[in-house]
């Protein structure tokens, strides 16, 4: 980076800084429901930003575009049948939650089952946020900024050391964020960043495309078609390392469902909408950017692919970093990575802000400080901030050290609970009889299956295993509901907080996302572009 790209790399970073911070100014932070909730005042935009730029880590641009490089349009996968769970998530979760009240997914379980169930749940939240997802981003996006923009050579300085000083700069700034705005003037700066994700992330792979064809766009889309059409089958094998195709509708489903329906992280920024209505808006916006999402973190790495040839074939996470290096003009460097910094700053305080929200509601209120006021509680939520924040900044940089399987296993954490939690909340809304013993039967049993899955099945995807786990905790959940029934769950007083009225296009946009998605996953195979 040259001394101008710097210069309007900080311009982009304080000026969205400033514009987040005067959108946010109404949301009164010195209580709970500002600083966890955004006031409940968040309209679809801030919310579709939020969700995103949480979704949305560095690790994913690279780590997509390195399998894409391999295997092609199959990894689209990850990102265009979330869409789906998107649906459901809008159409379905969201206005069980928000009749409900709820704060957090956990708040749900509670009314539903018991305060133990609950606790588990938050439990497992908590721990996953602080021992991988928090620290995991931090270090994740460090290095890929580091490897896109060459931070380490531009200061002089050991590739660690520019490593620890990104993620110093970034929890930093993360921590401020949430302690200066809540989740308001998070989700107000996530917006911009996401609007400058879309524009960069589609102008590396169109300048790329346009080099392919010798300055001519369609011509670069034909060099594709003809030299690499495998890459632009969408449609694994089914014993594909990446996404076999029997997973699209069993393994690859249910973890989209847990991911977006029911983890904390996302849903929260929804339950922050100021009514149902902006709240499914906001969700479908989220379902279209993820199907065309695919354009910028799975399509370049095939671009990468026609202009590198095999060249990275055995280091791929090199691809996408080699392709702006490439085609993006240096005086776009600065733009670039104030919107990739953006991203990885918008990751780490969404999950923190998560973490803090199920400690200090879930833990601290009922536990620590049964008398607690509103005031005390969000001080109580800005203190676990700044200590987690700090945790996290510390913790990150001896990821580095830690050995490949260990690396691989934080990033597996979530499969530990993510079928139980999602069995045991689709119950909660379809079945009267489902019981709070049965649920935690359930995950007691999924977390020792799954575990022994990590010994005994190395080799099988985990995506299967994920299918027949899903089966086999509602099997246990029914089973042990009618060995020792409870009797018949009826909840006849809902605490709602805001208009729970329907956006009136639900039903036709829903229908819209999903066949949209189909006609995605048609262009991207063998009776599409690929042949």
């Amino acid at each position: 980076m040259n001394v101008f790209s710097m210069v309007s790399f900080i311009l982009i970073i304080v000026a969205v800084w400033i514009f987040a911070f005067k959108r946010s100014r109404g949301v009164d932070v010195t209580d709970s429901e500002g600083f966890f909730m955004g006031g409940r005042s968040l309209t679809a935009l801030p919310i579709a930003g939020s969700i995103i730029m949480t979704n949305l880590s560095t690790e994913q641009i690279v780590g997509q575009n390195g399998q894409s490089y391999v295997a092609g349009m199959e990894v689209m996968a990850w990102e265009v049948t979330s869409a789906i769970a998107i649906v459901m998530l809008a159409a379905v979760f969201l206005p069980k939650y928000f009749k409900y009240g709820i704060n957090t997914v956990s708040d749900f379980i509670e009314i539903r089952y018991d305060t133990r169930t609950k606790r588990i749940i938050s439990a497992l939240f908590i721990i996953t946020y602080m021992t991988s997802f928090l620290p995991v981003v931090l270090y994740s996006g460090s290095l890929v900024f580091n490897k896109i923009f060459r931070i380490d050579e531009l200061l002089g300085i050991r590739p660690i050391t520019a490593i620890i000083l990104v993620s110093f700069a970034i929890g930093i700034i993360g921590i401020l964020y949430l302690l200066i705005g809540g989740l308001s003037l998070s989700a107000n700066s996530d917006t911009v960043y996401g609007f400058g994700l879309l524009i960069c992330g589609l102008l590396v792979p169109i300048l790329g495309v346009t080099k392919l064809g010798g300055g001519n766009f369609i011509g670069g889309i034909d060099h594709i078609v003809d030299n690499t059409p495998w890459l632009l089958n969408s449609v694994g094998s089914i014993d594909s390392a990446v996404v076999p195709w029997p997973t699209l509708f069993t393994g690859m489903l249910f973890n989209n469902l847990y991911f977006w329906c029911t983890n904390q992280m996302i849903v929260q920024k929804a339950l922050s909408g100021k009514n149902l209505a902006e709240a499914q808006k906001g969700t479908f916006m989220v379902g279209f950017f993820k199907i065309f999402g695919a354009l910028f973190l799975v399509f370049p790495g095939i671009v990468a692919r026609n202009i590198f040839g095999e060249l990275l074939i055995n280091t791929p996470d090199e691809a996408y970093p080699s392709l702006v290096t490439e085609v993006l003009p240096q005086m776009m460097y600065g733009i670039f990575a104030a919107v990739i910094f953006g991203a990885i700053l918008s990751s780490f305080s969404g999950a923190l802000n998560a973490t803090s929200t199920l400690v200090s509601l879930d833990f601290y209120k009922p536990v620590i400080n049964k008398q607690a006021t509103d005031a005390q509680i969000a001080r109580a939520g800005k203190m676990v901030t700044v200590i987690v924040g700090l945790v996290s900044v510390i913790v990150a940089p001896f990821i580095s050290f830690a050995p490949a399987g260990l690396y691989q296993f934080v990033q597996e954490f979530n499969g530990l609970y993510n079928m139980p939690l999602l069995v045991i909340i689709l119950l909660a809304f379809y079945s009267k009889k489902a019981t709070a013993l049965s649920a935690k039967v359930t995950i007691s049993m999924h977390i020792v299956l799954y575990a022994l899955s990590k010994v005994f099945l190395k080799d099988v995807h985990f995506l299967y295993v994920l299918s027949v786990l899903f089966f086999l905790d509602m099997l246990v959940m029914f089973l042990v509901s009618k060995w020792k029934p409870e009797g018949d769950f009826e909840l006849k007083v809902f605490n709602t907080k805001v208009d729970i009225t329907p956006w009136k296009h639900t039903k036709l946009v829903s229908v819209i996302t999903i066949v949209t998605v189909i006609i995605t996953y048609l262009a991207f195979s063998p009776i599409g572009f690929a042949r």
